[in-house]
Formats: structure tokens, C-alpha cells, sequence
């Protein structure tokens, strides 16, 4: 059947060449994640990372490296990745809800044009804001023994060079995913963070399998791979699991006659938030971390250096915070994607109805009461999710590599990697059907995770 699949893919010829198209793109992003900034001392650089490895103090920069496929740590053009672009879009979608205005012009024709303008304006502030912070914090990096430093001090021009180069990058970045949405197959911004985290996971499962080989426990390989396969069990249940609500429509006059227009549902998904409510915790709770590092320099018994150790990554005061804003941004999100008197006032104006509820007030009322008992049960599995790969450091802390345990494990890494390789393919699949070609399988067509 997989054969037959992967032939009928590349018997069309439109595909075919779509395919190849998303896998150059993905090539060109690769090859610039690996040039550097002119200017930047690579050994003295690979030795800060070194040793900065070894503590807690890289835990900000280690966050959002994953979403730019390791290229921050080598300080290349695309340093900051396409994390600036979805951070705009974060804001602009957050801002809507308390601008008026902002939500006018996204229920306008043209209104989609206009945002997506905005963002990418938001976009080149955050770029510069951002890229300026890294070589600053570069700068303040003392020189490493028999290196030299990582940057130049007292240069200017490197400055404005460093933040033109990454703030170009970043652009770049964000023009070649939106030609590979136009042009290529799946969502390009989505399919560019994809790709930087998967190139990291054979360096992952060489090291763990290296630690499994030198430990002599073959049955614990047999172990992760079972645990593996009910996380990403769960993941793909969270990414597409929803409650549909059944809905009915008044009977309309067509042609003289009464005809009832045909059943259908309204599709709530357990976790409309996606991945976004992992990604606002993690970004929240590195910040007191960082700040909490400048103040336990050299008192390593005061007050901050306990803090600083109970808000590390993998401790209990850490996980229980980290899941109850996992739950507080879920249920925030949800308010924001979808609006039960909105969704309300839509049915009854056309007629609509959820069998045994009344319109309107009632209907909005039912509507809450089901959309809160849903996203219970799913911001308490993706809390799951998130935590994930701090239990199985926890409970195999030898035979476990962390970049592994952090990529397919759970937490954010797994939600996108799954997400998008759904979503991607949907796509393949809507092609081969719209040629009368079967799907993946003969029986059982994908589920998209977006909402109608």
C-alpha cells in the first residue's frame, strides 16, 4: 500500500514537481542556517557553548534555538529563525481581541492583506530588537582562555552588520516559507521550524543509542520505543481529537416545496491552542531564570541562587507552574478562537439550531458549559505532553539523551513535528483523491486540526 502511495505521489506530475520544489527551499534554508555572521569567532564561540552547557544559564537561548534548527547557537544569518514572525503573529492575534479596529480588518474582504502586512512590519522591529540584544549579550561574554572573544568589542560597524545580516535572514526566512504555501506543498512557515527540529533528532538517537550500548540494557531500548509510540499516540489524539456538536437548520422554500437542509456539526477541538499555549508557558518562566542568574552571581548560597534552583527545568515547583499556565493559556486561547455568543448569534441568524436548546442565550450557555468541560480534559493531556520529557529524564537519566528526550519525547518539539506532518499530509492526500488516486489508506481519510 505505502508503494502504491509513494508511485501514485510521483505519477503526477503538478505534485511531483511541488514536492521537489518544498524540498529546495528546505535545502537553501539548511545551507544559510550554517553561514555565519562575518566577524564572529567560531572557537571561542563553540567554547562559551561548551561550558555555558554544563549549567542553567543557557536556558533562554536553548528555547529558542530549537526553533531556529541550532543556527542561533552558530550565529548565522538565519540566527533568530522564523520565531520573530510568529511572535508578531502572536501579537497581532492577541491584539485583536482588545483593538476594535484590528478586529474589523480581519472580518474585511481585504482585511487577511492588511494584518498580514502589519505582521511582517512587527516582524522587522522584533528582528532588529532582538539581533541587537544577542550581539550585546555576545559582547558582555568574557574572552575565553587562549580564544580570544566571541565578538568585537569596540566595533560599531560590526554591530550594524550583525543586526542588518540577521534581520535580512529572518525576512528571508519568511518569503521562502510564504513561496513554499504558494507554490510548494504544505504550510512553508510551518514546514521551515519543522525542518529544524528534525535535523537534529539523528544526533539525538545516536547519543541515546550510545548510552543504551555502553549501559548494556537492550530491553530499555525495547522500553523507549514502546513509551515513544504512546506519546505520539497522545499527540496525534490532542492534535486532532474534537467534540462535534450536532446542528440543525430551519426547513427553507425551494421551488414551492418545504426542504430541510441537510445535518451538520460544529467541530470544537479539545485543544484549539495547538502548541501555543506550551510555547507562551516555556518563554514566561525562562525570563525569572535569567534575571535570577545575573543576581546569584558569586552568592551561590543567597536567596536567588535557591529560587534559581527550584525554577530549573525538571524540578517540582518548575512543573507544577509550568502546568497550571499551560492550563491558564489554554483556556485563554480558547476564548480567543472561538466565541460561543459569536457562534450563537451566527446560528440563529441563519436559522440554526442544536437539537433540545433554545436559541440564543441558551445555545451560548450550552456552548460554554461544553467548551470548558472539553478543554479541561485537553489542557490536562497536553500538560501530559509538556511534561513529558522532564518525567523521562526523571525516570532514565542515564540511558536518555536530553536534545531526544526534548524532541520526541513530548513538550513542544513532538507537537510540531506531528502538527505539521499531518497537515502536510492532508495536503498529498486532497491531491492524490482530486485525481482519483486512493489516499494513504483505502478506508480512513486524514483529519485536518483546523477548525471549519
Amino acid at each position: 500500500m505505502a508503494n502504491n502511495v509513494i508511485s501514485n505521489i510521483f505519477r503526477i506530475p503538478d505534485l511531483r514537481k511541488k514536492i521537489f520544489f518544498t524540498m529546495f527551499i528546505l535545502v537553501i534554508y539548511r545551507i544559510g542556517a550554517h553561514i555565519p555572521i562575518p566577524g564572529i569567532n567560531l572557537d571561542a564561540l563553540e567554547a562559551f557553548f561548551a561550558q555555558a552547557s554544563q549549567s542553567s544559564a543557557g536556558g533562554l537561548l536553548n528555547f529558542f534555538d530549537l526553533f531556529a534548527g541550532g543556527a542561533l547557537k552558530r550565529v548565522t544569518i538565519f540566527a533568530l529563525g522564523i520565531m520573530p514572525y510568529i511572535s508578531a503573529s502572536i501579537i497581532l492575534q492577541l491584539l485583536a481581541v482588545v483593538i476594535p479596529a484590528l478586529e474589523k480588518m480581519k472580518k474585511e474582504s481585504d482585511g487577511h492583506k492588511k494584518i498580514q502586512k502589519f505582521t511582517k512590519y512587527l516582524t522587522v522591529c522584533l528582528c532588529l530588537f532582538q539581533s541587537f540584544g544577542i550581539i550585546a549579550w555576545l559582547r558582555s561574554v568574557p574572552e575565553m582562555q587562549g580564544k580570544g572573544r566571541i565578538v568585537p568589542v569596540d566595533s560599531i560597524g560590526f554591530i550594524i552588520l550583525a543586526v542588518i545580516a540577521i534581520t535580512t535572514g529572518t525576512m528571508v526566512l519568511v518569503w521562502l516559507g510564504e513561496i513554499i504555501t504558494e507554490r510548494g506543498i504544505g504550510n512553508g512557515i510551518s514546514l521551515i521550524i519543522f525542518a529544524g527540529i528534525v535535523v537534529r533528532l539523528p544526533q539525538s538517537l545516536f547519543a541515546t543509542g550510545q548510552k543504551i550500548i555502553s549501559k548494556g540494557e537492550p530491553i530499555m531500548g525495547i522500553v523507549l520505543i514502546g513509551t515513544f509510540m504512546f506519546i505520539v499516540a497522545a499527540s496525534i489524539l490532542i492534535t486532532l481529537g474534537r467534540r462535534n456538536i450536532p446542528l440543525q437548520y430551519g426547513k427553507r422554500q425551494v421551488g414551492g416545496h418545504a426542504v430541510s437542509a441537510p445535518a451538520q456539526t460544529l467541530p470544537m477541538p479539545i485543544n484549539p491552542g495547538n502548541v501555543i499555549p506550551i510555547i507562551f508557558a516555556s518563554s514566561i518562566l525562562m525570563f525569572p531564570n535569567q534575571i535570577l542568574n545575573i543576581f546569584s552571581a558569586g552568592n551561590a548560597s543567597g536567596i536567588a541562587s535557591k529560587l534559581q534552583f527550584w525554577l530549573a527545568p525538571g524540578q517540582a515547583p518548575y512543573l507544577a507552574v509550568y502546568a497550571l499556565m499551560v492550563i491558564f493559556f489554554c483556556y485563554f486561547y480558547a476564548t480567543i478562537s472561538f466565541n460561543p455568543h459569536d457562534v450563537s448569534e451566527n446560528l440563529k441568524r441563519y436559522q440554526g439550531f442544536i437539537p433540545g436548546i433554545r436559541p440564543g442565550q441558551n445555545t451560548e450557555d450550552y456552548l460554554s458549559r461544553t467548551l470548558n468541560r472539553v478543554l479541561l480534559f485537553g489542557s490536562l493531556f497536553l500538560v501530559f505532553i509538556a511534561i513529558s520529557p522532564d518525567l523521562i529524564l526523571k525516570l532514565f537519566p542515564e540511558e536518555v539523551d536530553a536534545g531526544m528526550a526534548y524532541n520526541l519525547f513530548g513538550g513542544t518539539s513532538l507537537l510540531i513535528i506531528v502538527g505539521v506532518a499531518l497537515d502536510t499530509l492532508k495536503q498529498i492526500e486532497s491531491q492524490l483523491l482530486m485525481r482519483h488516486y486512493d489516499g494513504f489508506f483505502k478506508d480512513v481519510r486524514l483529519k485536518s486540526r483546523r477548525m471549519n
